[in-house]
C-alpha cells in the first residue's frame, strides 16, 4: 500500500484574511497538521518521538498557489513521504478544491531534533525509517537562500502565542510576520503566487528579532530574519515571496 494519507477540511474564518482568502500561513499550518495526523498513523507523531527524546522540524519550504480557497470552502488534501535524503525527510502535499481542481502544491524538508541538545539527528542515525514514493508532479527540493542586504528594517519580540509544543516559534507565524509588513491595500490586489522559506534558527520567547526586507522590481517580497548572539547577528529564517 502507497504511504498517502487524504483529509477532507472546511476553510474557517480564522484560517482566511480580511478578505475572505486563505492565509499562506495556513497553508503552513495544513502542512504541518496533514504531517502530524500522517505520522500518527506511522507511530512517528509528537508523542512517540518525545518519548524517544526527539522532535520533527522543518527547515525549508517550498509552495506554488494556482488559487487561494475561500472562507467556508471545502477542500481534499493529500500528502506522502518522499525518499529520505542523507540529511531530511522529504513530504509532499497537494490540495484541491471540490471539482477536483489543484489549489496549491509544496515540497517541504523535515529532520529530526534531540529534544535537550537541540541538535540535527541524521535519518541514518535516528533509527526513524520513513518509506517515501514519487509519484510525478512533485516539486523539486526546496533551495537555501542566499543572504542579502536588505533596505527595510522592523524589530519584533518572539511572544507566548508564536510558540509552539517545541517551545520555539511555530513555523506558519514566521509568513504572519511577513504578511504584517504589507498594507491591507497591498493584500487586496495582490494574491501569493509562490513562496520558498527557510528555517535556519530557533526562535525563543523573549528573543528580539530584527526582520529585513524590501519588495523587488517584480513584485517579490524578500524577507531575511536575524537575531544577535553574542555581538553578531546570526540568521533565524528567510523567506522569498511571489505576488
Amino acid at each position: 500500500m502507497e504511504p498517502i494519507y487524504m483529509d477532507n477540511f472546511t476553510l474557517s474564518d480564522l484560517q482566511c484574511d480580511r478578505f475572505g482568502r486563505l492565509k499562506p500561513s495556513a497553508i503552513c499550518w495544513f502542512v504541518q497538521e496533514m504531517a502530524s495526523r500522517h505520522c500518527l498513523q506511522l507511530q512517528l507523531d509528537w508523542d512517540t518521538l518525545a518519548s524517544r527524546g526527539m522532535f520533527w522540524a522543518i527547515i525549508r519550504h517550498k509552495v506554488q498557489v494556482q488559487r487561494l480557497p475561500k472562507k467556508g470552502e471545502h477542500i481534499r488534501i493529500e500528502t506522502w513521504p518522499m525518499p529520505t535524503t542523507r540529511v531530511a525527510y522529504p513530504r509532499n502535499v497537494v490540495a484541491f478544491d471540490e471539482a477536483g481542481q489543484e489549489l496549491w502544491r509544496s515540497t517541504s524538508l523535515w529532520v529530526l531534533m534531540d529534544m535537550q541538545s537541540r541538535a540535527m539527528i541524521l535519518p541514518g542515525k535516528s533509527g526513524v525509517v520513513v518509506e517515501g514514493i514519487l509519484r510525478g508532479g512533485e516539486l523539486p527540493s526546496p533551495p537555501s537562500l542566499s543572504p542579502a542586504e536588505l533596505s527595510q528594517a522592523f524589530q519584533r519580540t518572539v511572544r507566548f502565542s508564536d510558540l509552539d509544543l517545541n517551545g520555539h516559534m511555530n513555523n506558519c507565524r514566521y509568513l504572519d510576520w511577513a504578511a504584517d509588513l504589507m498594507p491591507s491595500h497591498f493584500h487586496q490586489a495582490h494574491s501569493l503566487q509562490e513562496f520558498t522559506l527557510g528555517y535556519l534558527s530557533e526562535a525563543r520567547e523573549g528573543d528580539d528579532l530584527q526582520l529585513q526586507y524590501e519588495q523587488q522590481e517584480n513584485g517579490a517580497l524578500r524577507l531575511e530574519i536575524q537575531r544577535q548572539d553574542e555581538g553578531k547577528m546570526h540568521r533565524i529564517f528567510c523567506a522569498d515571496l511571489i505576488f
